[in-house]
């Protein structure tokens, strides 16, 4: 099979709006309401960096060896996405991550579809996209809400991936002819588990760990040049049929 870029698909907090010192905050006044010891920022690195507030809250609720039902975990979700609401609703503009527009634009020119793969909430993610005027560009986004597991498990990549292929058959979509944009660890994990080369973008660690984990490495946006990576994908094919 041929091995060409024909979809692009991108996580949400940290690679389109610059959002994860808010989720930080808003972790700990849930923590600290639950009467719990506040994160260290190593915790929130391994406990929350990257994952759905679901995973999130329950590992922290393990490590601080508290039981929690499902029936009170949801209320918790419900409450921090309420306050998170809150919070940008007090924002001037939206801290989308500038370059966003114009990388989204240069995909639709190339008429390839375009993903959102995330841990957050649906409901958070359209309002953000519909306030900044961003919703069009995707032709399909899995949310929290769409699975049980978070990165670094692939299920949600690998989901995004069947959907493409439902609204576009013709497509005979693989993860090989993905791409996929992260900030974490755990983001760039799930994306290579699900056979997804992925860029590294250095919005939450620094340039040389994306080096490191990624594919491809870039500060920001303007960096990443598609015909440079679609270029890649053709050399892939040619190699495969040596």
């Amino acid at each position: 099979m041929a091995t060409m870029l024909k979809a692009v698909l991108l996580d949400f907090n940290g690679v389109v709006i610059n959002d994860e010192a808010i989720h930080e905050e808003l972790i700990d006044e849930i923590v600290l309401s639950e009467n719990l010891r506040p994160l260290s920022l190593a915790e929130h690195h391994q406990f929350c960096l990257g994952k759905s507030d679901r995973v999130c809250l329950r590992q922290i609720f393990e490590h601080r060896s508290r039981g929690i039902t499902e029936d009170y975990l949801n209320r918790l979700i419900q409450r921090k996405a309420q306050l998170y609401r809150a919070k940008l609703a007090n924002l001037e503009t939206l801290p989308i991550y500038e370059g966003v527009r114009g990388f989204l634009e240069q995909i639709q020119l190339r008429q390839l579809p375009i993903a959102l793969v995330t841990g957050a909430i649906r409901s958070e993610v359209i309002n953000i996209l519909e306030q900044s005027d961003l919703l069009s560009f995707f032709t399909t986004i899995v949310a929290g809400d769409d699975i049980q597991t978070s990165k670094p498990d692939p299920d949600g990549y690998l989901l995004a991936v069947e959907k493409l292929n439902q609204a576009l058959p013709a497509l005979a979509l693989t993860g090989a002819n993905c791409l996929a944009v992260e900030d974490t660890l755990v983001g760039m994990q799930a994306a290579k588990a699900a056979g997804i080369p992925v860029v590294g973008i250095a919005h939450t660690y620094p340039y040389h760990f994306m080096q490191r984990h990624a594919n491809w490495a870039i500060d920001d946006f303007s960096q990443l040049d598609l015909d440079r990576v679609t270029v890649v994908f053709a050399r892939r094919q040619q190699a495969s049929r040596i």
